[in-house]
Formats: C-alpha cells, structure tokens, sequence
C-alpha cells in the first residue's frame, strides 16, 4: 500500500505545499510552517516539534483543515515533523513494565487494554519491550488524552521518549490495525 501525506502552510489547505510518503523530521526544510493537512492513504504520527518530540497525534486517511484544532494545542502552525506507520498484518505482541529499565511487574500484551491498573492491577507503566505491531499508549483510560506512538524495538523509559512532558503516566494500550 501506498502511503501518503500533503501539508499545507495555511489552514484549509491553502498556501504552498508538501507532500511525502516516507517519515520527516524537519517540515520547515520545506514549508514555512503547517497549518492544514491531508492523508490521502495510510496512517502517520504527526509531531509539534521537529525530530518525532513534542505532542503527537494520529492522523489516517482524511482532511485534516486546521491543525490547531487536530493538536489541541495553542499554536497556528503545530506540524513540525511526521512519522509513517507501516502496515502491519499478523500478531501483535509487546511487554509493558512498571518501572524503568524492564523492571517491577511485567505485562505481555496481544490485544487493546482500554485500563491499564483495572485490567492489570499495573500503577505504572515505565518501561516497554515491542516485538510486534505498532502501538498506541495514552495518558487516560479508554483511549483518551494524549499519546506516544510505539514502533518494535526496546524503551527503557517512557519518560525519556521526547513526549514534551515528563509526567505523563500511561493508562490505555491500542493496537494500530491495518485499517488505517
């Protein structure tokens, strides 16, 4: 599947544009600023900060014409960097710990968790080991709040994963499905 994605400098898809398929760590190497996009196919993570930092938010296929209301945050021009998440099909699969470093008590997880401490009887989740899938973790239960985008690979802290806020403690697990 291809995958594709255009920002614009002004909302309502005005201004000059740019499109891409791929992730990008600096949007302002190509527009001013970004204040509208468009998902033409597939998914991707969209950042307020260049380099995948800063608040992040979802974004599938659609029209997205203000990005201040998308980000939920006061700023015209939020978008300053995106990742593409890559269609994924078979299992999915990661560990969640309590404490940094893969320490405390352990969770393997295959499927959504919509509350992390009623479902688990977990306070925290510090720490994360993906080896399949891509994930979405979110600061409030049911899939709500702000969000931090999980690729395969290790996480030894969720507090040092660039999310703009330190505090932000993790209580709902998604799985992102090939519907994107």
């Amino acid at each position: 599947m291809f995958l594709q994605i255009i920002f614009y400098e002004d909302r309502n898809f005005q201004g000059r544009s740019y499109e891409t398929s791929s992730d990008c760590a600096e949007l302002t190497s190509f527009l001013s600023r970004c204040s509208s996009c468009r998902v033409e196919s597939g998914c991707f993570m969209v950042y307020e900060r260049s380099n995948f930092i800063g608040h992040q938010m979802l974004v599938r296929r659609g029209e997205y014409p203000d990005n201040q209301r998308l980000m939920g945050i006061s700023m015209s021009d939020c978008i300053r960097s995106c990742r593409m998440i890559p269609l994924h099909r078979g299992p999915f699969r990661m560990k969640i710990f309590e404490r940094e470093n893969f320490g405390g008590q352990v969770n393997e997880l295959l499927d959504d968790c919509e509350n992390i401490q009623d479902s688990l009887r977990m306070s925290e989740c510090q720490s994360a080991q993906v080896t399949e899938g891509h994930w979405l973790l979110f600061e409030q239960p049911h899939f709500r709040g702000k969000m931090l985008y999980l690729k395969p690979g290790e996480y030894r802290s969720i507090r040092e994963m660039g999310t703009g806020s330190v505090d932000m403690r993790i209580a709902s697990i998604r799985r992102i499905m090939e519907s994107c």
